[in-house]
């Protein structure tokens, strides 16, 4: 074997020990946080569609854990879901959702709708009959299945996409979560992708829905549709069925006694995830990369991104269920 070849045996030994010693380093268990274990009679048992069970599962840092089964029908009991999509430019913002850009939340009245192309500066938004002021939107489960997907075609260019709970109404959403939340030392990356190895979704509300990743807004926008979300921060497609993309505040909320943010579910690892601002308003400045941060009453918690950001939070600080 000539030296050349050595040195390039040895940088690649190198290389995959650091990647394995990287790895173990990301699963190791941090016992110095206080743990509190989840509390399934917080969940709301109408939208589920069975009762909550405890299995056996694999967590991602290897070890098997006791993880509530939690089996949703993806459709909120405690509050309504849409409006979407307005119908006509003179609507106002009873009829229509909301849409979430640069941090900031938008009402999808019939005049946002009317002053697309002044919004994103681009004049091939067109999305209403210049003569009736009706808007252009899916009306049918198949304009449906068409027009929400990142492939969409010219036919549903300039298309408010509106999915209806009915076309949903038999889907249902299996989500493991630890009993005992295990929190790691380095936190896990979320999914961006089908070759990805962290999960896409974020954790799940008390009514069953699920916190779900950033809504894929390039390629919404890229296509020149729109896929507002109702005032609760929801929408649907025949995939998920109904699932969050913001923490609008309208969904079941726990309040804390002593004027701490409100509980508002559990992220994927079991930890809890909270409002993003006190009682009082103001805003927990102590936060790691995850969004989370640790008390002698919650331990280790989650506070949410603001709404606007079309994000919960950021990582996984603890491991999740398989």
């Amino acid at each position: 074997m000539n030296l050349s070849k050595t040195i390039r045996l040895n940088a690649i030994f190198f290389i995959v020990l650091s990647l394995v010693a990287c790895s173990k380093k990301d699963q190791t268990v941090d016992t110095t946080a206080l743990v509190v274990k989840v509390e399934s009679a917080n969940f709301i048992t109408a939208g589920l569609s069975e009762p909550i069970s405890i299995v056996s599962r694999t967590l991602s840092n290897g070890s098997t854990a006791d993880c509530f089964k939690i089996v949703s029908k993806s459709t909120p009991t405690d509050h309504s879901m849409g409006p979407w999509c307005p119908s006509n430019i003179t609507d106002d913002k009873s009829k229509g959702g909301i849409w979430l850009e640069n941090g900031n939340v938008y009402d999808v009245d019939g005049a946002f709708v009317k002053n697309l192309a002044t919004f994103y500066n681009n004049t091939t938004w067109q999305m209403y009959n210049t003569s009736t002021g009706v808007i252009t939107k899916t009306l049918t489960q198949a304009d449906c299945q068409a027009a929400a997907n990142p492939n969409v075609g010219v036919a549903y260019k300039n298309y408010c996409v509106e999915c209806l709970p009915s076309y949903v109404s038999t889907l249902t959403k299996t989500v493991y979560i630890p009993v005992t939340p295990v929190k790691l030392t380095a936190p896990i990356s979320f999914g961006a992708g089908p070759m990805s190895s962290g999960p896409s979704v974020r954790g799940i509300a008390f009514n069953g829905v699920v916190f779900d990743a950033p809504a894929p807004v390039n390629a919404i926008l890229g296509a020149y549709t729109l896929a507002p979300f109702d005032d609760a921060g929801g929408h649907i497609n025949i995939g998920a069925g109904y699932h969050y993309h913001a923490a609008m505040g309208v969904s079941k909320k726990i309040a804390q006694t002593d004027g701490h943010a409100a509980m508002i579910g559990y992220a994927l690892d079991g930890f809890g995830m909270y409002e993003r601002l006190s009682a009082s308003g103001t805003e927990y400045t102590d936060l790691d990369a995850s969004r989370g941060h640790s008390d002698t009453i919650r331990g280790y918690h989650y506070h949410v991104d603001k709404a606007g950001a079309n994000n919960f939070i950021n990582s996984l600080a603890g491991a999740y269920a398989n």
